[in-house]
């Protein structure tokens, strides 16, 4: 009951704190904090993100020439709400010319593997999901609220850069995609 308490307590914070909250959220041309998740059970979503095995990986092993991570948790109702447009999004990736060179991921913030599951279920998500049930991760990237979008762009022996970052919902699906594509110099 207590731990109930405190991920709604904690949920309520990330998705309302006023927007004068001074945070270290990612900047664009900052490189990504360093941290490793783990490697995903399920064969498909290994393939997708081009990892051979091992039990962790970090960000910069996924093979792509940009990774979108959405910071989310499954108690955020902006999240819920995004999660249709989020799922459009993977579909015109996976659909498209830039297949294979943009990958989107998700880290569920104050959220157990259970409740990542959960999630992924009940909004059908097509694209691997991370419990970051301890926060870690979330203080890495300055605990954003969320929806939190962050792009990558690869560099090859580097840590990520960062090329975009924000907070909230993106206005349409394609305008999304294509300054994606220009940010992280995809050809």
């Amino acid at each position: 009951m207590k731990r109930w308490i405190w991920v709604v307590t904690m949920t309520v914070l990330l998705c309302w704190t006023p927007a004068t909250a001074i945070s270290a959220e990612p900047a664009a041309g900052q490189p990504l904090p360093d941290f490793s998740l783990a490697v995903p059970k399920d064969a498909g979503m290994r393939n997708y993100l081009g990892l051979s095995g091992g039990a962790t990986f970090r960000i910069a092993e996924i093979k792509a020439q940009a990774v979108v991570i959405e910071i989310f948790s499954m108690y955020c109702p902006y999240c819920q709400k995004e999660a249709p447009v989020v799922n459009e999004l993977y579909r015109k990736i996976e659909g498209g010319p830039l297949k294979g060179k943009v990958k989107l991921v998700g880290i569920g913030v104050g959220n157990s593997p259970f409740e990542v599951e959960t999630f992924r279920k009940k909004y059908a998500i097509p694209f691997p999901l991370f419990p970051d049930g301890d926060f870690t991760i979330h203080r890495l990237v300055g605990e954003v609220r969320t929806p939190f979008f962050i792009v990558l762009k690869s560099q090859p022996s580097a840590a990520p850069k960062v090329v975009h970052a924000k907070l909230g919902a993106f206005e349409s699906v394609d305008a999304f995609l294509n300054f994606v594509a220009e940010s992280a110099e995809i050809r």
